[in-house]
């Protein structure tokens, strides 16, 4: 029984930046690793990047390596999405994932933040 929650999305201006938080609540020992996906309308949601148990362990798609950065306060319960250098192609809706049994699929998600970048 793991709750996520996110923020931080709204209105930026290209080659802008903004971060996202994912605050989890509930059962959170039982977090294995933690991801952001994306949602564009009209478009398959689609993955954008994941941290393991290990905070080294981080994998970006291809389309925001070098621009965006996760990265976790377990003190806090809480991930980060830092996007940089935003481009008009990164308007989504952001969705925050959690793996609680150890697999390799997300079975937690959070409610979304809405994400746009202007021209």
């Amino acid at each position: 029984q793991v709750q996520l929650v996110e923020s931080g999305g709204g209105l930026v201006q290209a080659g802008g930046s903004l971060r996202l938080s994912c605050a989890a609540s509930g059962r959170t020992l039982s977090i294995y690793g933690s991801a952001w996906f994306r949602q564009a309308p009209g478009k398959e949601r689609e993955f954008v990047t994941e941290i393991g148990r290990a905070a080294g362990n981080t994998y970006y798609a291809d389309s925001v390596t070098g621009r965006f950065t996760i990265s976790r306060d377990s003190a806090k319960n809480t991930v980060y999405l830092q996007m940089n250098n935003l481009k008009p192609e990164d308007t989504a809706d952001y969705y925050c994932a959690a793996k609680t049994r150890l697999s390799d699929r997300y079975d937690t998600w959070g409610q979304g933040t809405q994400v746009t970048v202007s021209s």
